[in-house]
């Protein structure tokens, strides 16, 4: 008996890697030469952390040339230091910025603006020009409504049942009412 055909259904996982890495703007950045980024390694920095997560592999992929240093260090909650990046440019300049409470697209747009050159600019003006913001920021995702207990929900069940009755028999009061 011959084998069924396994049959893929939606993307590939590597097609969906390939279209994140491929998503506008492009992060080309022909100036940049090396990417410092330091950060805490967890429980704080959530912009700078969400950024090194979702944008570095992006500028990795469009400047492989680029020597990108990601440094993740340990912070109590004594530690006053903030989360840094470090860009230097092919020129020789570089410049430090401070990423502290920032969202992940804030800290992308920063890096663009003192690396990207003429194609930044350029999508920078087309989307102006459109009236959409620079780079898309994820949705918030929605609250879920609060659980009820299954407990609580009977109470409350048995309670309307009882309003009920008590709207339908009118001439019973009290326990009455209630009970049948």
């Amino acid at each position: 008996m011959a084998r069924k055909a396994k049959v893929v259904l939606g993307p590939s996982h590597l097609s969906k890697v390939l279209e994140s890495l491929r998503m506008a703007p492009r992060p080309d950045m022909a100036k940049l030469k090396t990417l410092k980024l330091t950060y805490a390694a967890r429980n704080d920095h959530f912009g700078a952390r969400h950024f090194a997560k979702n944008d570095l592999p992006r500028i990795r992929y469009a400047n492989p040339n680029a020597v990108i240093e990601v440094n993740k260090m340990l912070k109590s909650k004594e530690d006053a230091w903030k989360p840094e990046m470090v860009v230097e440019l092919q020129d020789g300049t570089s410049r430090t910025l401070d990423l502290d409470s920032k969202w992940s697209s804030t800290i992308f747009e920063e890096l663009m603006d003192v690396a990207g050159g003429n194609p930044w600019e350029r999508w920078k003006r087309e989307r102006r020009a459109a009236g959409l913001p620079l780079v898309d920021r994820p949705e918030p995702r929605p609250k879920p409504p609060p659980k009820v207990s299954k407990r609580l929900s009977k109470s409350v069940d048995a309670t309307s049942d009882a309003m009920v009755q008590l709207l339908l028999n009118p001439g019973k009061t009290g326990a009455a009412a209630v009970l049948p």
